[in-house]
């Protein structure tokens, strides 16, 4: 998401540097481009009049401060109004009700709100250590049940079992009921979406919220609708009292007008983002984070917490001690971080809260992409355990059996010899500060405007 609007904006910026001043003069073109950027990215039109304005307001005869250039200044202050536009700051769920505290999902077929119950009982369970149940309303949709049933395990949260034979406000009120008798601390209920807006619809969810009084009522809404997205929930928002939007599938090709359109339309912050199929792809929405990711600025802090979260920290202190012992870094060392960096998102989500990550070409991008990663492990996964221990023994012969068992060719294992021998000379750096060495040498690779801050010091 964002990667268009990202490539224009970060283009645009360049053209200021040199300047000693931000005027109308050399602004103007600069602000038509941006505008044009955010009409692509499909932002509704209000929002991008609005943004636009409030840009040229703050920009015009600012000051540059004598460390930054023009172009700097400029991205700090679409910065900012980006993060305004978005809703300044992360808004969670409020689960300060008496327990069960219930959390209705609506929205429009196909949004993904089933799979997104599930994902946020997986990150109310993980995160805050609640004890979640589910339950679908869903009377309508083949099999909407049973996917509730099936998706709510992956999760490890409790489903409540309802049938196409009972009402909708029925199957609420006993979920409800059952939720108390089970001393849950929250209550998820799944809604029947449809594929447009309509009256029996949305008299069938005011109906739900009636009867459950739920602390929470989140629109899911797929992002890659663009402003429709907008649109359709400002129609929910009149309907039913909304708490907060939850954006699916942002990992897509989705263009970003929702996530920069929504709040301003609807007033109600974005809670949560979509970022892939797997269970746990369920991130907080940070306003802030977002901008910075969008201007290619990347988002360390919420990489740290990623790899915090998602990081089995006993297997990485287990190669640390490992290193520090002048042991080598082998390929089934290698194959574990691969599969980490799988939890994690793989390498898209990775490099796209890295920053300079977005100055990439497509091409460097494509080479560092999730099925290069999924390829290395399946080249892996083809030796021996001998041959992932002691990668020095793999000869002609060897390779030629690895190849052909990952049905790949032998330049792709020669490839992730030489990539092993690249990371075994890296770890070595890991011992005796080597760690605090690298990532000061990284900061000086930052891209312009980052001023090093893209790291903490250490």
């Amino acid at each position: 998401m964002f990667n268009n609007l990202s490539d224009r904006l970060s283009h645009t910026v360049k053209k200021l540097r040199g300047q000693a001043r931000l005027t109308e003069d050399n602004i103007k073109d600069t602000l038509r481009e941006v505008r044009m950027a955010l009409l692509e990215a499909d932002v509704a039109l209000p929002v991008v009049r609005e943004f636009i304005d409030r840009v040229r307001n703050r920009a015009i005869g600012k000051e540059v401060l004598k460390s930054l250039s023009p172009g700097q200044a400029l991205i700090k202050v679409v910065d900012e109004e980006l993060t305004h536009i978005m809703g300044q700051s992360n808004e969670t769920v409020n689960l300060a009700a008496q327990p069960p505290a219930v959390i209705l999902m609506a929205g429009l077929q196909g949004a993904g709100k089933t799979t997104t119950a599930a994902k946020l009982a997986k990150l109310l369970g993980d995160r805050d250590k609640k004890k979640v149940g589910v339950v679908s309303c869903d009377i309508y949709r083949p099999a909407a049940i049973k996917q509730l049933e099936t998706v709510a395990a992956q999760a490890g949260a409790l489903f409540i079992p309802s049938h196409i034979e009972q009402s909708p406000v029925e199957i609420a009120a006993e979920a409800l009921q059952y939720a108390k008798v089970k001393f849950l601390d929250v209550l998820i209920v799944d809604t029947a979406g449809r594929l447009h807006i309509d009256e029996e619809m949305m008299g069938e969810i005011q109906a739900i919220h009636e009867s459950i009084n739920p602390v929470e009522t989140l629109f899911v809404v797929d992002s890659m609708t663009g402003q429709d997205a907008a649109n359709t929930a400002k129609a929910f928002g009149d309907a039913l009292p909304l708490t907060g939007v939850i954006l699916t599938k942002a990992d897509g090709d989705a263009r970003g007008g929702a996530a920069l359109s929504v709040r301003h339309i609807t007033g109600k912050p974005i809670k949560f983002l979509g970022v892939g199929e797997k269970i746990e792809a369920l991130e907080p929405f940070h306003p802030d984070r977002m901008a910075s990711r969008i201007l290619g600025m990347g988002d360390v802090l919420s990489l740290v917490e990623e790899v915090q979260r998602k990081v089995d920290q006993s297997q990485a202190k287990k190669l640390v001690k490992k290193l520090n012992r002048g042991r080598a870094f082998n390929l089934e060392d290698l194959r574990s971080q691969m599969l980490q960096m799988e939890k994690m998102g793989g390498m898209g989500g990775l490099m796209a809260k890295m920053p300079g990550m977005g100055n990439l070409s497509s091409q460097i991008k494509e080479k560092a992409g999730d099925k290069e990663v999924a390829r290395m492990v399946a080249i892996i996964n083809s030796m021996t355990p001998q041959e992932r221990h002691f990668p020095d023994i793999i000869k002609g012969s060897r390779k030629k059996r690895i190849a052909a068992g990952c049905g790949l060719q032998i330049q792709d294992v020669n490839r992730i010899l030489k990539q092993h021998k690249q990371m075994s000379k890296m770890m070595k750096k890991f011992k005796g500060g080597g760690l605090k060495k690298m990532m000061r040498g990284m900061q000086g690779q930052l891209p312009p405007g980052m001023g090093g801050g893209g790291f903490p010091r250490m």
